[in-house]
């Protein structure tokens, strides 16, 4: 097992009984109690729910978060904050003050494989025995339509050109925004299912805003596989149609991230600087535990495969997946937007969930709903919110209806959703 290189320690914290250990370098990080343990992985909107509902509802668990990271950092308003319209996407949370908050042990490590014959999660710094997993292990780009099995392209181009979908990419995009100077700056649309799927056309709006405020001689440039978003096709159209340039119906064929080159099924473009925003799929994890969904020829599809009503792994039902790794849950729509909100709720359900199944009975169907703020113009300032409620049909498959709410005057709707979600499952002020 590697060893870290620094100084591993098993601290004690006195409020509500949480517990800190870093990474510390043990056959076993945690020595079994006689409690029955959930270990979830990840500490994103959906695994830290997971862990805080667990302590609610099933005290007489043993909860574990395994994240590798020392802090959360949340992404729902970056897109203003990219251009300077918000200032506190940046913002971080400490996990071990959640953890003392709420009640739960945070293990400090990165989990690397799922034992699931021994039910064992392995980290870096040690194992963790589970009677009950949560993976809740996000997304991983996939950049093999692209690079095949050049790994050297593949970095570049989430390193020079960052997507911008996960927290630490954010610093490096606004930094690129602030530096760019004119020409041609190209953004993709990546192909469905993808993080937020109004995120990228909000983000069009913000740079083309951007570039018309800061009077920046540059096209941006968006090569879109689909039709685009209606609301977003008139703004591009009717307000920044000095500024943007909107190919749709334009798959990318190939890019070359050193020389500054894209090809589509029509065009062939160059450009000066841009956003590459890969196919995504289920994280790592999903895909060394075995868990990712198969189509009906065999294919992987990406996503993790579940019991869209119960939320457990299809044939490993002391696995729960949660968040934006799952795959489809319906014939009549598909996937579940890939949301914060969307994965809150699903965090809530898995840890009901196992919440029945350690008193011995399985809980009557729950199903989330979601929550989209999306903002369309920022000159005069628009916004549209986008509710999804979800149902189960006569014959058990579920179905979704989605509502759009157009605001020509937000007053911060979207700041104060995303206040309330945080005091469900971070740390007390």
């Amino acid at each position: 097992m590697k060893k870290f290189s620094r100084r591993h320690f098993l601290a004690s914290s006195g409020a509500w009984g949480a517990t800190l250990v870093s990474g510390a370098v043990f056959a076993q990080i945690l020595p079994r109690s006689r409690k029955r343990r959930v270990v979830i992985v990840g500490g994103g909107w959906g695994g830290l729910a997971a862990a805080r509902h667990l302590r609610d509802m099933a005290p007489e668990l043993e909860v574990v978060l395994v994240e590798k990271g020392a802090a959360f950092r949340s992404l729902p308003m970056s897109n203003k904050w990219l251009v300077g319209l918000a200032e506190d996407s940046g913002r971080s949370h400490d996990f071990a003050a959640a953890a003392r908050t709420w009640g739960y042990t945070l293990v400090q490590a990165e989990a690397t494989a799922i034992d699931r014959e021994q039910r064992r999660v392995i980290t870096r710094g040690g194992t963790l025995d589970y009677d009950w997993l949560i993976l809740a292990v996000g997304i991983r780009y996939d950049y093999e339509s692209w690079f095949g099995d050049d790994r050297r392209a593949a970095e570049q181009a989430r390193k020079a050109f960052p997507a911008g979908f996960v927290a630490d990419e954010l610093d490096l995009l606004k930094q690129k925004l602030a530096d760019f100077k004119g020409g041609d700056f190209v953004m993709n649309i990546p192909p469905a299912p993808y993080r937020c799927p109004p995120a990228p056309y909000e983000r069009a709006v913000m740079i083309a805003w951007l570039f018309k405020q800061k009077k920046i001689k540059g096209r941006l440039i968006i090569v879109d596989p689909g039709p685009g978003m209606q609301a977003f096709n008139r703004v591009f159209a009717d307000r920044y149609k000095d500024q943007v340039v909107h190919l749709t119906h334009a798959k990318v064929k190939s890019v070359d991230p050193f020389g500054k080159t894209m090809a589509t099924e029509f065009d062939d473009l160059r450009f000066d600087d841009g956003i590459l925003m890969a196919a995504q799929q289920a994280g790592d994890l999903v895909w060394q535990a075995g868990l990712v969904a198969r189509d009906s020829e065999g294919r992987a599809t990406g996503w993790g495969a579940l019991d869209p009503i119960h939320l457990h792994a299809r044939d490993d039902d002391r696995i729960f997946l949660i968040g934006d790794l799952i795959d489809r849950v319906s014939p009549l729509f598909g996937h579940y937007p890939k949301s914060g909100h969307l994965a809150n709720r699903l965090g809530r359900i898995a840890a009901r969930e196992i919440a029945g199944r350690a008193r011995g009975s399985i809980p009557e169907p729950l199903l989330p709903e979601s929550v989209c703020h999306v903002f369309s113009d920022v000159e005069p300032m628009e916004s549209i919110r986008i509710d999804g409620e979800y149902r189960l049909r006569g014959d058990g498959l579920i179905m979704q209806t989605v509502r759009q709410h157009y605001d020509p005057q937000p007053r911060g709707e979207d700041a104060a959703w995303a206040t309330s979600m945080y005091a469900e499952f971070l740390a007390k002020d």
